[in-house]
């Protein structure tokens, strides 16, 4: 069961969900969620995920593992939400979670009833556009939540037009 979203109620505002990944398309999704907030009157949330699967070590290994995961991801939040204050002037909510991206990305849409919209950005790679809006084409369940993709061709003029 879905929750009901609490962005139109009084003492909320929407905000937009941009996932954080090392794909050179992420930061598209971000200036464009940045945008819509700004001209929306909305927020931005930045979410990164840490994949489980890179800490199947010995014990001692994997909490250092963890640990220079938990740094990364720290630095590359932190360069996104930078890029997003100079770009758009918006200071967006930053989260780190472990796990499959998927479920995380569920999990944070059922615990913040304010996100309203995911915004994700295809990449023009051979290999597909992104792991992200692969797995999402590939899901037996949708999101919660309208689901808003960036086509990689786009210009920067264009989306802000768009936004």
């Amino acid at each position: 069961m879905v929750s009901r979203r609490l962005s139109r109620l009084e003492g909320h505002r929407r905000k937009f969900l941009a996932v954080i990944d090392d794909t050179p398309e992420c930061q598209r999704a971000v200036h464009f969620a940045g945008m819509r907030a700004k001209n929306s009157n909305g927020g931005v949330v930045l979410l990164y995920v840490i994949a489980n699967a890179d800490f199947q070590q010995w014990l001692g290994v994997e909490e250092i593992m963890r640990a220079e995961a938990r740094e990364e991801a720290e630095a590359v939040l932190a360069k996104a939400a930078q890029a997003l204050r100079q770009a758009i002037g918006i200071e967006p909510e930053t989260v780190i979670r472990e796990g499959v991206a998927s479920e995380e990305i569920n999990g944070l849409i059922e615990e913040d009833r304010d996100i309203a919209i995911l915004v994700l950005a295809a990449g023009s790679a051979k290999e597909g556009p992104g792991p992200l809006v692969s797995s999402l084409a590939s899901r037996a369940q949708a999101f919660p939540i309208p689901v808003t993709v960036i086509p990689d061709q786009l210009t920067d003029e264009e989306l802000d037009a768009m936004s």
